[in-house]
Order: C-alpha cells, then sequence, then structure tokens
C-alpha cells in the first residue's frame, strides 16, 4: 500500500466518527429521541414497545412462570398518590397480561404529569413489550381525581434464547411521574378519560391480536 492510498482513509474515518458523535449527541439532548432509541433497542432496560402483536401470535404455546413486579415513584414536587393495585403478578413468558395502576391528585388545583418507565434485569428490558400503557404523555388529574390505568403487557418468548436473559424468572417494572409545567395543562390528556376509554377499547376491540388476560395477583 503507497503512503498516499495508506492515509487516505483517515478522512473517511474523520467523517464517520464526526456522524456517530453528532448522533450520540443528538439523542443524549433530545428526550424525544432518547426515548425512541431506548424503546426500540432495550437499551438501559427499555421496554421495547415498538414490536409486533405477530410475536405473540407465532410463538409456540406458553413458556414457563415468571414474576413481574411493580414500583412506583413521583417526583418531590408532584402532590399525586401512585400505587399499582397489585405488588406483584404471576404470568408466563409469552402470555398477555393486563394489570392497572391507580393514580390521585390529593392537591387543590389540577396538576399535569408525564409518567416514564424503566425495565430491570436491564437484559429482560429488549424482550419485555407493552402493549398499551399511560407513558410518555402529558395526562392530567382535577383535584381530588383518580384514575385507574391500564397497562397490558407480555414478555417475547425469544428471551429464553438468550443466553444473557434465559434464565431470569423475576422481572421488576418501575415507573415513575414528574410534574409538567402549568402551560401543558390545556392540551394533556385528561387522565381518568382517557383511562377509562382504553379499557373499554380492550373490551370491543375486534382486530386485536390477542384479548389481555387478568391474571393471578400474588
Amino acid at each position: 500500500m503507497t503512503k498516499r492510498s495508506k492515509f487516505g482513509i483517515w478522512p473517511s474515518v474523520a467523517m464517520s466518527l464526526f456522524m456517530i458523535s453528532a448522533m450520540t449527541t443528538a439523542v443524549a439532548y433530545s428526550p424525544t429521541l432518547y426515548r425512541l432509541f431506548c424503546a426500540a433497542t432495550g437499551y438501559g432496560g427499555a421496554v421495547a414497545v415498538n414490536r409486533s402483536l405477530e410475536t405473540t401470535k407465532a410463538s409456540p404455546g406458553v413458556g414457563p412462570a415468571i414474576s413481574v413486579r411493580f414500583d412506583t415513584n413521583v417526583s418531590p414536587d408532584l402532590n399525586w398518590e401512585f400505587v399499582p393495585e397489585e405488588k406483584s403478578v404471576a404470568t408466563h413468558v409469552g402470555l398477555p397480561t393486563t394489570v392497572f395502576f391507580r393514580a390521585t391528585n390529593r392537591s387543590s388545583e389540577t396538576i399535569t404529569a408525564r409518567a416514564t418507565y424503566n425495565v430491570t434485569p436491564d437484559s429482560a428490558g429488549y424482550y419485555f413489550t407493552k402493549v398499551q400503557c399511560f407513558c410518555f404523555t402529558e395526562e392530567k388529574l382535577a383535584p381530588g381525581e383518580s384514575a385507574r390505568m391500564p397497562v397490558v403487557f407480555y414478555v417475547d418468548p425469544e428471551m429464553l434464547t438468550d443466553i444473557d436473559s434465559a434464565s431470569i424468572r423475576t422481572i421488576t417494572l418501575s415507573y415513575s411521574f414528574f410534574r409538567q409545567s402549568d402551560e401543558k395543562t390545556a392540551t394533556a390528556r385528561p387522565l381518568r378519560e382517557g383511562s377509562e376509554a382504553q379499557v373499554e377499547a380492550y373490551k370491543t376491540a375486534k382486530d386485536a391480536e390477542f384479548e389481555p388476560i387478568e391474571m393471578h395477583r400474588q
């Protein structure tokens, strides 16, 4: 290789490194891009929410029993009570499961908040698929108002073929609500009405790949 051709590759390498750096910076400083990145890849234990329901339809039956635990948190400036109806649920890999969470505005004013989520162990995040939830949307509750929010999820059977996650039998799904600025209240979704509409939609949906199933609670 001549000296000219040897050093001729450096401009291309430099350009590639620059593009990777720029993309990483954009993701880090944009909450929307970071959310989409994590949801698509399972990075950092983020739940994979972009998977098709065909994964469940094509799975060869129900897998082993697993326990899914729930953890809830609110930011210090958010005067809401936010709890799971049950602390954990017993289900199976590949089996659609419906659970509920409750939120109550304990203040004397309408408050808007937004929820984020995470899954542990991290290696289970890619295979933990939520079909519906209340995440990454501005939600509002009137003074003293409560909402019962459904979450439908399943654990992809492919998890059992991954050496890093095949032995996992206990998963924790964590939610955190953060208060949003008052300027977002006008366009925020009413949490109670929106959650009730979701429950009714599950009951009447005709094109769903599966029907949500409420499992035995622990």
